[in-house]
């Protein structure tokens, strides 16, 4: 028998099962650190804090606790808190920033994206629902108004391949994407935006041209397109990180 509070209104979250309960609550926690509201250092709002919040029950709240721990978003000070230590920092697997600092580091990083998130958007295509979508598009509308602004767009581009790994219904796949962080986008490390010229905006609107394919094929529920999709796209950034390493000798 569930262990949840009973219900009180309609609300069919309140009616979920605990572990469904907790995955969302990773959801929210996790995006909380994510965009920066919860910082690097920051203590985690008391268990009994939690559960007022987002009305469910202690055992919920251990288990995200847990699965965020295991993501590498937080740690856990027996007798003082919890806190957060930031995206990409798991103590397990993760890819510290000294390994993006060259041509062959990143194409190594892209190597592992293509096994991983080819997959995940054939998965996002089979599994995405309308709310994914409106999160995906509000994404792309973002690294485009970013491009034409002259503005960094890293951010707003692997916010996109994060609603892409939301969307698989899967959450190893988001906390994947969350320890790897945004250092994962090659001119995250490679190719400073100060001062974009013609030539820069037009090629990153050919990669946002990319998305718009990824985005098309999840939206139309084609495993196959999304995952030809994403392999193209990343297939053309580890193609042109190649060719620079290949021009700087």
């Amino acid at each position: 028998m569930s262990t949840e509070p009973t219900p009180t209104g309609s609300d069919p979250v309140r009616r979920r099962k605990p572990r469904t309960l907790a995955l969302e609550l990773v959801e929210s926690l996790g995006d909380r650190i994510r965009e920066g509201r919860l910082a690097t250092g920051d203590k985690l709002p008391t268990e009994a804090a939690i559960m007022a919040e987002f009305q469910v029950s202690r055992t919920v709240v251990r288990e995200a606790i847990s699965k965020l721990q295991a993501a590498g978003l937080v740690e856990t000070r027996h007798g003082i808190g919890t806190f957060v230590t930031g995206v990409g920092e798991a103590p397990g697997f993760r890819i510290a920033p000294e390994q993006f600092n060259t041509l062959r580091d990143v194409i190594a990083v892209l190597e592992l994206r293509i096994g991983v998130e080819t997959e995940a958007a054939a998965l996002a295509a089979m599994r995405r629902s309308d709310a994914n979508l409106v999160q995906m598009r509000a994404a792309l509308d973002a690294v485009a108004q970013a491009v034409e602004q002259g503005r960094d767009a890293v951010a707003a581009d692997f916010q996109f391949h994060v609603e892409i790994a939301r969307a698989t219904q899967n959450s190893h796949y988001v906390e994947l994407m969350g320890t790897l962080g945004s250092g994962i986008i090659p001119r995250a490390r490679l190719e400073p935006v100060d001062g974009l010229d013609e030539e820069r905006r037009q090629y990153l609107r050919r990669v946002n041209g990319e998305h718009e394919s990824i985005y098309d094929a999840i939206a139309n529920q084609d495993a196959d397109g999304a995952r030809a999709a994403m392999r193209t796209h990343l297939a053309n950034s580890r193609e042109r990180r190649r060719r620079s390493q290949v021009e700087a000798g």
